[in-house]
């Protein structure tokens, strides 16, 4: 007899905006544990200096992860010139210094070469996996870490502010896999001098930003440093700043279905589309539509492929 999961069955998003200090691991443990929920997951880690939007799944949306990781992402962040540490970032050792301290038409001037798909060594504080074992740890042994360099998307690559000659505000759209931490060291580098990320807040990933972000303050009533008990836990505060499954997907085609083609879809069997509804849905793109999201009156459905007429299901959403 299988035995019955603890918690309860709560599906759908919630935003947080993750404080600094806060391990992501260590926020989607708190936020499962407060709304008491079977199961969660995050889309794209932050570090604990790093603040900003931290995209927690519950549930069935756990299925739509993978969709939000591969979004887009944009970051603010502060270079501090002339000062190189061991991790790319405040937390490290201080390993080398410099005098130079460039200005905005040198900084401005290549801001374009990081710009398009570019290759990024990561930075050895990393959780890349080398031969079995995580980047960082390895790093913290002592050991010389040799990371091979890798291609990555910039859309972007913007200084927004100098507020004194040691700092540099910047904001980035990028691609999955990108190390904002490289950024600055490898523009460091372009500019003659050494640097590291003194601040850094993550603004948008995929179709999550900061109008949907709510503070642990927010979802809990209680401030992020207090033990909460137990019997404090407030099930209808937590669900309220949940977002539906189907935000994630805003970035996917949609198929509306009727309940008889939803139940088709739920036992996994496909549904045959009219001529003019697959065109529709297709919206001139031609062959094969890998990522369908299918709903009807109740909500999410199926996430499906069409293939010609036929709407395959992949993934169903079991939201009873």
């Amino acid at each position: 007899m299988a035995r019955r999961k603890k918690g309860r069955k709560v599906h759908g998003w919630l935003i947080l905006d993750k404080p600094y200090d806060y391990g992501s691991t260590e926020a989607v443990s708190r936020m499962k544990w407060f709304g008491e929920a079977q199961k969660a997951g995050h889309a794209g880690t932050l570090d604990p200096l790093a603040t900003g939007i931290l995209p927690i799944a519950f549930g069935e949306a756990t299925k739509t992860v993978p969709f939000v990781q591969d979004g887009i992402k944009t970051y603010r962040f502060t270079a501090r010139w002339g000062v190189r540490t061991a991790t790319d970032d405040r937390e490290g050792e201080v390993v080398e210094e410099s005098a130079v301290r460039p200005d905005r038409e040198a900084i401005e001037a290549v801001l374009p070469d990081f710009i398009g798909t570019i290759e990024q060594v990561p930075p050895q504080f990393s959780a890349i996996l080398v031969n079995g074992e995580r980047a960082y740890d390895l790093a913290r042994d002592g050991e010389e870490v040799k990371l091979k360099p890798r291609e990555v998307e910039i859309d972007s690559f913007d200084l927004i502010d100098m507020p004194d000659a040691d700092h540099a505000v910047f904001e980035a759209v990028v691609g999955k896999g990108t190390y904002v931490r490289a950024l600055v060291r490898d523009i460091a580098e372009k500019l003659g001098t050494v640097a590291h990320v003194s601040e850094l807040r993550r603004t948008r990933v995929g179709p999550f930003g900061e109008d949907q972000a709510v503070t642990m303050e927010e979802v809990t009533g209680h401030p992020v440093s207090e033990k909460i008990p137990a019997d404090a836990r407030d099930h209808a505060r937590f669900d309220e700043h949940l977002v539906p499954i189907g935000d994630a997907m805003a970035d996917y085609p949609k198929e509306k279905v009727s309940s008889f083609e939803a139940n088709r879809l739920r036992s996994g069997q496909a549904v045959m589309l009219t001529p003019v509804r697959a065109k529709a849905l297709r919206a001139g793109e031609a062959g094969l539509l890998d990522v369908v999201l299918a709903e009807d009156d109740s909500g999410e459905v199926a996430l499906c492929r069409l293939d010609g007429l036929a709407l395959q299901p992949s993934k169903v959403f079991q939201l009873g």
